[in-house]
């Protein structure tokens, strides 16, 4: 059940709102009278030079017409095409998450968002969308999936506070004005640096003005935000939502990159949100996680060019470093969805625009098997001519550095070298283990691991087993066991398990 709250109302905010409006309407009415003067000036050198001298320059008057032009173009308010950012949440579906959306709507005495969208990333915001420059425009809010599996319902419920904090201020009825403008500057400054350096300057420095000046305003909105949020929410559990938010928002990135990512180029639709439980609460990378959001906590700093306060502000402000603990009953915010195996089939439709029905489901435990095993043949059969003469059982004693610089010579470009050699020889050497029977682990953030009954062999770190003599004898024998220890891997992805040449190539060991 939702949690009742007070109804807050609307606060005194109009001084607060008149300022930043002021700021900001003054910048943008700066920008657009220098666009303006800039592109009539140089309209007016050639018609000068006909007039005055009664002489035309063609260089320079095609030199001043481009120019013109181009500040034009770049300066012409756009329509505003909305493309759904992801499924829509609608209270027949969802109807726990939209009842805590709605009541703090109703305590903070403003209207519904017209739609509430379900998207990827670890994240929760709100804006004004569709019209001319904020007219004509309707409310929206995004809500992320895996936000939703990092916070609790508590949590939760502090961070769309802090949201309709911004709909409370008036911030999202500036919010299309400065963004309009700030994609305005961006494109006139990138179009006459293809043109002239010389014209670029003054938008360049306006823009370093504008984005500087916009972007405070924006920090404190932010912070009125949290205020209001603390308000309605407390300021407990703002931080603590503050402090998860950072976090996913941290792992979040990594993991589409490295897990997510090469599963839906090959074909296959993971379960998102449970791999990203999953691949956060990796001991490495929960460690990892744990020493950024801390020193983040301890000692972040906001520049001059961020819209956000730092993490560390924040809190400060709340009077929460550390945040305090939550309660132990404190359900999980995913727990306020439906069906979240639907729901991400859904979400992955709408970006790849329908063509998700052509991804085929597929568990983390099968990535291994379904998706990396044949990433590596493939790259073995292009490049593993490069191993050839290595065999598993000379690995203690191979020169990696050289190695790997056949096979950077072979790929082009300039990989490191020591790695590169340390994923070739550990592809191969996993596509021969698979064969033999062993089956491949891929859990999100962990090593990747061969397994066959109590032997377990990482994929990657064979170099740091064989540092030392014990490990070095374990996988010599493991290899005789398995029958790869004198098979070329060189021809690994080819299926054939041949003897290296007695001669080994340079790089590796006698």
């Amino acid at each position: 059940m939702a949690q009742a709250w007070p109804r807050i109302g609307r606060m005194t905010q109009a001084r607060s709102l008149t300022w930043r409006a002021l700021i900001a309407v003054g910048l943008m009415v700066g920008f657009y009278a220098l666009a303006l003067s800039i592109a009539l000036f140089l309209v007016w050198v050639p018609y000068a030079e006909v007039r005055y001298l009664s002489r035309i320059d063609f260089r320079l008057a095609l030199f001043c017409l481009i120019g013109a032009f181009i500040i034009v173009r770049a300066t012409a308010p756009r329509p505003d095409r909305f493309t759904p950012p992801g499924p829509a949440l609608t209270p027949d579906r969802h109807p726990r998450l939209l009842a805590e959306i709605a009541q703090t709507a109703r305590a903070l005495d403003q209207a519904m968002p017209a739609e509430v969208y379900l998207v990827p990333d670890a994240n929760a915001w709100v804006a004004q969308r569709g019209g001319v420059m904020g007219i004509g425009s309707r409310r929206i809010m995004g809500v992320g999936l895996t936000l939703l599996q990092a916070l609790k319902v508590s949590e939760l419920r502090a961070v769309i506070a802090h949201e309709f904090g911004h709909y409370h201020g008036g911030d999202v009825k500036l919010g299309p004005w400065i963004y309009k403008t700030r994609e305005a500057l961006i494109r006139t400054v990138v179009g006459l640096a293809r043109h002239s350096g010389l014209l670029m300057k003054p938008f360049e420095w306006y823009a370093r003005l504008f984005f500087r000046v916009t972007h405070a305003v924006s920090r404190h909105q932010e912070r009125e935000a949290d205020v209001l949020a603390a308000r309605l929410a407390g300021p407990a559990a703002l931080a603590r939502g503050l402090v998860a938010t950072h976090r996913a928002a941290l792992a979040f990135p990594a993991y589409w990159t490295s897990e997510v990512g090469p599963v839906l180029e090959a074909g296959f639709l993971p379960p998102v949100v449970a791999g990203f439980a999953r691949f956060c609460d990796e001991p490495r990378i929960a460690s990892d996680l744990a020493r950024a959001t801390e020193a983040e906590m301890q000692e972040g700093k906001a520049n001059p060019y961020d819209t956000h306060p730092s993490l560390r502000d924040r809190l400060a402000a709340l009077g929460q470093v550390p945040p305090e603990p939550g309660p132990p009953s404190d359900p999980p915010a995913l727990s306020l969805l439906e069906s979240v195996p639907a729901l991400e089939g859904l979400l992955f439709a709408t970006l790849t625009k329908g063509k998700a029905g052509a991804l085929r489901p597929v568990s983390w435990e099968e990535v291994g098997q379904a998706v990396l095993l044949p990433r590596w043949i493939a790259f073995l059969e292009e490049h593993g001519h490069e191993l050839r003469g290595v065999t598993p059982s000379a690995l203690a004693g191979l020169d990696w550095v050289a190695r790997g610089r056949e096979l950077a010579r072979s790929i082009g470009g300039e990989p490191p070298v020591e790695p590169l050699a340390q994923f070739a020889v550990g592809a191969a050497v996993a596509v021969l283990l698979a064969r033999q029977g062993f089956v491949l682990e891929a859990p999100p953030g962990a090593p990747v691991l061969l397994t066959r009954g109590a032997t377990r062999v990482p994929a990657f770190g064979l170099r740091a087993w064989l540092a030392d003599a014990a490990g070095a004898e374990e996988w010599r024998r493991l290899c005789l066991e398995a029958g790869i220890a004198d098979v070329d891997l060189g021809l690994a992805a080819r299926g054939r398990a041949e003897p290296a040449p007695s001669a080994p190539r340079a790089g590796s060991s006698s």
